[in-house]
């Protein structure tokens, strides 16, 4: 009897960290809006995405009537991407992408066809781009959405992520927490502690492990949903995907790390409690 409470609180607390290690993930690099922005603020400095948005960035300065040189006017934009300023940037107009989601507040701007956007309105405003601008007369309007997809499924609309953001935090904290608990309580119900950490050890083993696998299968799904993306979108969202998914191996590798830890520090917990039983049975 005690075998099976103990192997149920085991099956409950990997189940539980299964939720919890991309949950907290997760809340704290996509739910949270300061933790996007500062996710993709990283992003900001992959050299792909910098010559992505450059490339954007002067395909939509062309569409606001620049009849110029555009291999100049790319070259500008290089160089604004490159440069200090960028970074925060892209992460406010991020901010603008990610209310979309996961906000049912309509800002001014937002494309009113309900497509996904991202306002490069701030960019193109840039110190960087005035002297080309004036010199063409081209006036940057306030706000500028450029759709991150032409036809987004009826899965990704405007507020479609609004209840995650509510929801999110409480189940993110609440899984860490009850992991946490049913660890303890499968170390307290089990008659060997040796055994009972390696096996925790092995609920961690086990969720890096599906953690890289389903990474994987994922990316073939993010690929299908970019499919009608520009070619310049799609290179940015790449660049965040690769971000995201190098984020995600860290904690995964954390997790398969601190299984090895714990299958090692149980097996030894196991040795010397079976040679202090033995020691206890022969004595002198």
């Amino acid at each position: 009897m005690r075998f099976i409470l103990t192997a149920l609180l085991w099956l409950l607390a990997t189940a539980a960290l299964a939720v919890a290690l991309p949950g907290a993930w997760a809340q704290k690099n996509l739910v949270d809006v300061d933790g996007y922005a500062a996710f993709t603020e990283q992003a900001a400095g992959d050299e792909a995405l910098q010559r992505a948005v450059a490339g954007e960035l002067t395909t939509q300065l062309v569409r606001l009537g620049y009849t110029g040189d555009q291999d100049l006017l790319r070259d500008v934009a290089s160089v604004y991407t490159a440069g200090a300023d960028f970074p925060g940037q892209f992460a406010e107009a991020n901010r603008f992408a990610h209310r979309w989601l996961f906000s049912d507040t309509i800002a001014a701007g937002e494309d009113p066809q309900g497509r996904w956007v991202v306002d490069l309105a701030p960019m193109l405003q840039d110190s960087s781009f005035s002297a080309t601008l004036e010199r063409f007369d081209i006036s940057v309007p306030s706000t500028l959405p450029v759709p991150l997809t032409q036809n987004a499924p009826d899965s990704v609309r405007p507020g479609q992520l609004r209840a995650v953001a509510t929801w999110g935090p409480w189940v993110s904290v609440g899984a860490t927490i009850l992991a946490g608990v049913l660890a303890l309580l499968t170390l307290a119900s089990a008659r060997s502690r040796g055994k009972a950490l390696a096996a925790l050890g092995v609920s961690g083993l086990l969720i890096g492990a599906a953690g890289w696998a389903g990474l994987e299968v994922g990316q073939r799904y993010l690929d299908d949903a970019l499919a009608n993306t520009s070619n310049d979108v799609r290179q940015i969202a790449d660049a965040l995907i690769r971000h995201a998914a190098d984020s995600m191996h860290q904690w995964l590798n954390i997790a398969l790390a601190a299984g090895i830890g714990l299958v090692a520090l149980g097996v030894l917990v196991a040795v010397l409690g079976g040679l202090r039983q033995r020691t206890v049975r022969e004595p002198g």
